[in-house]
């Protein structure tokens, strides 16, 4: 597999792991949302540490995605220049 491929697989690996986290955290915010209706104080703050957890964990994979992209990027244009050449 040639670099450019590998870098474009790992990309898709990383982009599952973002839309996985996004639906999970979608999920506990309906869960938060519940939970502040309910008026179980304790519960929810135990949810919203866990939101933030998530917060903290879907930044750091949109910034991996975001080097990733570069590095697909850079891949491509030195493929095109090889090429070319």
């Amino acid at each position: 597999m040639n670099d450019f491929n590998r870098l474009v697989y790992k990309q898709m690996m990383t982009m599952d792991k973002l839309l996985c986290l996004q639906g999970e955290l979608e999920r506990c915010q309906k869960i938060e949302e519940e939970l502040h209706n309910l008026q179980k104080e304790t519960e929810v703050e135990s949810i919203q540490i866990e939101i933030n957890r998530m917060k903290k964990e879907l930044y750091e994979i949109q910034q991996m995605f975001e080097k990733q992209t570069e590095e697909v990027i850079q891949s491509y244009r030195q493929m095109e220049i090889t090429s070319c050449s």
